[in-house]
């Protein structure tokens, strides 16, 4: 143990404890803007700064380890003088237009110069103006970035992409896309990563929420809502909702209300992926052609994007299903069009995702009979679903429990955990063991690829199961740089499998590009273990059992697999390769 003292109060910290972290561990906050434990602790942005005894200049508290007999002080008149000059430096070089950011209430540097009683700025203002294509689904603004570096480093060091770097020098050093690239021309995969650990508004999605309004105020549109299982994780932490009052049924009764004519859960289409590929992985594995690789799960857009461009020779193995929120929406162009007696054109698709990557998702083509469009017409995020909550002046407290409409109302706890890393992998085994042996498995029996953190055997989770005399080796892995990492050993043959599952945000969807943001904390696996829970105590836990699942196969598919299901429900990724998609 190490003793010093901090604001006149004597505390004791394990060695190798950084100054910040053991004022933490006794109630003295420190300020800080650039740093992510682990990832970025660079000192960039000198906010942190604390004053030792005996030693003139100031030193960084994020990046220096707390010492025996050490006296600082934290909040002395040197430190606040220093700290709130650097502030103020900071805000003549951003765009201080508080009201129209997305990040305005939930922003570090404004909730760092809000402390500091920072009421108006002694510098002359420049802002950086960089040409940025609005339509893409990524937006930066250059005059909101604080060069911080967290892009940079979580980009690298986490997800393994390098999309980001620093260009220029001294007081013109500036972030960008690396290799003076336009964001187009790189390899990034649209995780998001990097919006969730901006800290503040200088990197966030595109906001579709106005595409969603016009079609709802359109008497000629009928809007069709989905709703992702790893959104009703998370969207209550924005409105003040405890995770067991932020139900499913809330938000679907917060969309009824909004004007969208009619809600569902995707938990539906994420059973009808399940027997979809379930039922392809069975005939993979049985025919033998996952014997020099084993197939890919293609649910997760964030992924597709990555190994198209970083491993095109691997994109074979690919399940071709296709996810479920563009199964939904060929559902709802289709079946369901049918079933209300109207052309797919006057079908408005709506999805609620927790995904900046499903934006791009929606891009792919549908055509059917004398349709020729989109599976799904618009896609916002958690937080756009809270903003257009917000914005219709929606009293969370106000909301019911609502059901999903008919017919495509129910989902199963499988369907469930598709939002948490390993649920699509044991949803698929639940339903895969059944089609072998015509029974099924104990409810829990696959519980081992459930990972229990993001850094537990460096993202990947794996295990191997016995049916009769059939041994399925599986691996589960989340957070793109793991599955780099991953991927190297098996092209070595360092390790082999018959099925993986990828999820390109760590902890998978629940910690998605798309959701809720809460500086520095990582929530994804404490928002997963609820989706468990839900899971655990639902009716229906095997997507098989799925009534709605059978009755759509009776009414319109026919057979998972078969030549319908095939045309709707799947796509062919090696010719979207050939076509550069």
């Amino acid at each position: 143990m190490v003793n010093l003292t901090i604001d006149g109060k004597q505390i004791s910290v394990q060695e190798n404890t950084t100054i910040m972290e053991a004022a933490a561990q006794n109630g003295i906050p420190i300020p800080k803007l650039c740093y992510l434990k682990g990832i970025n602790e660079i000192a960039a942005c000198r906010v942190c700064v604390v004053e030792l005894e005996g030693k003139e200049k100031l030193i960084t508290s994020c990046n220096n380890v707390a010492e025996e007999g050490m006296v600082i002080y934290t909040n002395s008149p040197k430190v606040r003088k220093h700290r709130r000059n650097t502030v103020e430096l900071i805000l003549s070089q951003h765009d201080c237009l508080c009201v129209t950011c997305p990040r305005s209430g939930n922003c570090s540097l404004q909730k760092v110069a809000n402390d500091l009683d920072i009421l108006e700025i002694p510098f002359r203002q420049e802002l950086e103006h960089q040409p940025w294509n609005r339509n893409f689904p990524l937006i930066r603004n250059s005059a909101k970035c604080i060069k911080c570096m967290r892009c940079i480093q979580v980009c690298d060091k986490v997800q393994g992409l390098h999309i980001w770097d620093l260009e220029g020098t001294g007081s013109r050093t500036t972030v960008n896309v690396s290799g003076r690239n336009t964001i187009e021309e790189s390899a990034c995969s649209l995780c998001g990563q990097c919006i969730t650990h901006c800290p503040v508004g200088a990197l966030t999605e595109r906001s579709d929420t106005g595409k969603v309004w016009k079609a709802i105020a359109d008497p000629d549109k009928i809007v069709v809502a989905q709703v992702a299982p790893a959104v009703r994780a998370a969207w209550g932490e924005y409105l003040g909702l405890a995770p067991e009052d932020a139900t499913i049924g809330k938000i679907l009764d917060s969309l009824k209300r909004m004007g969208v004519d009619y809600v569902f859960d995707t938990c539906f289409s994420a059973d009808l992926t399940i027997m979809e590929e379930g039922t392809e992985f069975v005939k993979r594995f049985t025919s033998g052609e996952l014997k020099e690789r084993p197939m890919f799960t293609s649910c997760c857009p964030g992924w597709v994007r990555f190994i198209k461009s970083q491993f095109p020779h691997l994109v074979k193995y690919l399940s071709t299903a296709k996810s479920p929120q563009q199964m939904f929406g060929a559902v709802m162009k289709t079946y369901f069009a049918q079933k209300l007696g109207v052309s797919p054109e006057k079908i408005y698709t709506v999805s609620v995702m927790p995904c900046v990557a499903k934006k791009a998702e929606r891009e792919m083509e549908l055509f059917y009979e004398e349709y020729a469009g989109h599976d799904v017409d618009a896609v916002v995020t958690t937080r756009e679903l809270v903003r257009m909550v917000r914005s219709a002046h929606i009293s969370p407290d106000t909301l019911k429990d609502i059901e999903s409409d008919r017919p495509m109302q129910e989902g199963t706890g499988a369907g469930v955990i598709f939002g948490a890393t390993g649920g699509v992998m044991e949803a698929a085994l639940r339903s895969a063991y059944f089609l072998i042996k015509g029974e099924n498995p104990p409810v829990d029996a696959f519980k081992a690829v459930r990972a229990q953190g993001f850094n537990e055997n460096n993202g990947v989770q794996e295990a191997t199961f016995q049916v009769d005399d059939i041994t399925v080796r599986t691996a589960v892995v989340s957070g793109l740089g793991n599955t780099r990492a991953l991927l190297n050993k098996i092209e070595k043959g360092e390790v082999q499998y018959d099925f993986v599952e990828v999820m390109a945000c760590p902890g998978g969807c629940v910690g998605g590009g798309g959701q809720p943001i809460h500086d520095g904390e990582e929530l994804a696996f404490t928002r997963g273990k609820n989706l468990y829970d839900l899971d655990e105590h639902a009716n229906l836990r095997y997507s098989h059992e799925n009534p709605d699942i059978d009755l759509l196969y009776k009414e319109f598919f026919g057979e998972p697999n078969g030549h319908k299901a095939h045309m709707l429900l799947h796509s062919d990724h090696l010719d979207d390769l050939a076509n550069g998609r």
